[in-house]
This record gives structure tokens, C-alpha cells and sequence, in this order.
């Protein structure tokens, strides 16, 4: 049985205890995971959803998480227009549309794979943290100017990392409506020693303060990552 804590970077592992909290309980319900990476949101899901998970990486797929049984499909775009209209309760696309040449497409896609009263939940990068990142940390002035200018970041795994902004969603699918967006990751990089992220009081701690100010404006203004909840008009 995989473990968060144990099996994941404690980066990612207060990403995904902090998304999930976000998401809330979910139960009985046909999900769709796109781009799902290593597999571990929809292990996390297919506990008690029917889980169908697409992921372009053959590498990812071969490490996924799979103490649940879910469907995994290796593939992107095309693997969507396989789907009849309205096939899914819920869509999860964390971290993906950064990444994606053709994301315009994928929302339509998305949209159209919806039920009609259906929820898509969308984890992407905020500019304005992305900024505080360079300045604050890593001293990077250089590409804290760039990134104010309009320009890509640039992450060593993904590449290139394609900024939108949050509405751009609504303008590119005019059937969907952001209801909820949230922060993530306000606070936690900021602390620097490394070890402390590994303590489990200190992530409880964390967790605890990032929920509470994710949905405050101010703060989520500047968190590293929004978390967008949609739903189809």
C-alpha cells in the first residue's frame, strides 16, 4: 500500500492532502483524471469512484499508483474524443494545461465529456507567486522581470510553463463558469529548512494555516497555485 508521506516528496505530499481537503469527500461518482501523472490522485479517488485515468507519459504510467483499481489509458486529446457527450461526473486536471499546446481544445474536450451537472477541478500555477518565487528565494530578478513582462516559466522536468490566466478558461469554453478558486501553497515554501518539511506535526501545521487563508483573497492573490472549480452554465 503506498504512503504519502513516505512515497512522495513533502512537497507533493501537502499538495495532494491539500487539494484533496479541497475537493471534499467524494463518493459514487464516474471520474476522469487528465493527465494524470504517476497515478497517485486517481488511486486516491478510485477508492470509491469509478476512475478513469489518461496520462501521454508511458514513464509515469509504468510508476503509477495503483492500490485501487482504476482504468489507465496511455495517450492526450485523442483519447478524449473516444468519449461520448456527457460521460463523466467529474473531471480532474491538475498541472496540465501549463504544459499543453493545445489546452484550448482540451477545455472544449473537457466541457463536452461533462455531465450537465458535472465538476471539473483545475490545479494551475499563479504568476504572481510564480514572481514572489523568484524574488524571495531564489534571488532570480532576471526571471522575475520576464515573468511580470508576460513571458514562460521554466520548470526542469515539464519545460516550458505556459502561463494563463484563470478566466481564460470561461474565454476559451464559454459553457463553463468558475465557481471557486482557491490557493495553494501561500506559505510553505517560504520556510527553508528542508528537514522541517519532513516533520508530520509541522505539515499538519501547515496544512491547517494554508486551508484557512485559501479561500481569502488577499492570500490567494499571491499563493503559488490556484485551485479552480468549475461547472458547466
Amino acid at each position: 500500500m503506498r504512503n504519502l508521506v513516505t512515497d512522495l516528496p513533502p512537497w507533493e505530499c501537502l499538495m495532494k492532502k491539500i487539494v484533496w481537503q479541497q475537493l471534499g469527500g467524494i463518493g459514487d461518482k464516474k471520474i476522469l483524471d487528465f493527465g494524470s501523472g504517476i497515478g497517485v490522485t486517481a488511486n486516491y479517488l478510485a477508492e470509491n469512484n469509478d476512475v478513469t485515468a489518461i496520462e501521454p507519459d508511458k514513464e509515469s504510467v509504468n510508476e503509477r499508483w495503483a492500490d485501487h483499481q482504476y482504468t489507465q489509458i496511455i495517450g492526450s486529446t485523442d483519447e478524449l474524443r473516444k468519449f461520448a457527450d456527457e460521460t463523466f461526473d467529474m473531471i480532474i486536471c491538475h498541472n496540465v494545461l501549463e504544459y499543453a499546446i493545445d489546452r484550448e481544445d482540451i477545455i472544449r474536450e473537457l466541457s463536452r465529456v461533462l455531465k450537465a451537472d458535472g465538476k471539473i477541478s483545475i490545479v494551475k500555477h499563479n504568476r504572481a507567486g510564480r514572481v514572489m518565487q523568484m524574488v524571495v528565494l531564489l534571488n532570480d530578478f532576471e526571471h522575475a522581470h520576464s515573468l511580470l513582462d508576460g513571458n514562460d516559466g521554466m520548470t526542469s522536468k515539464y519545460g516550458a510553463i505556459r502561463y494563463y490566466e484563470d478566466s481564460d478558461i470561461e474565454k476559451w469554453c464559454p459553457e463553463l463558469k468558475i465557481t471557486k478558486t482557491l490557493g495553494m501553497r501561500t506559505f510553505w515554501d517560504m520556510q527553508q529548512n528542508q528537514e522541517m518539511h519532513k516533520d508530520a506535526d509541522w505539515q499538519d501545521k501547515m496544512i491547517e494555516i494554508e486551508m484557512r487563508v485559501s479561500d481569502m483573497e488577499e492570500y490567494k492573490d499571491i499563493a503559488f497555485f490556484h485551485h479552480l472549480l468549475i461547472e458547466k452554465k
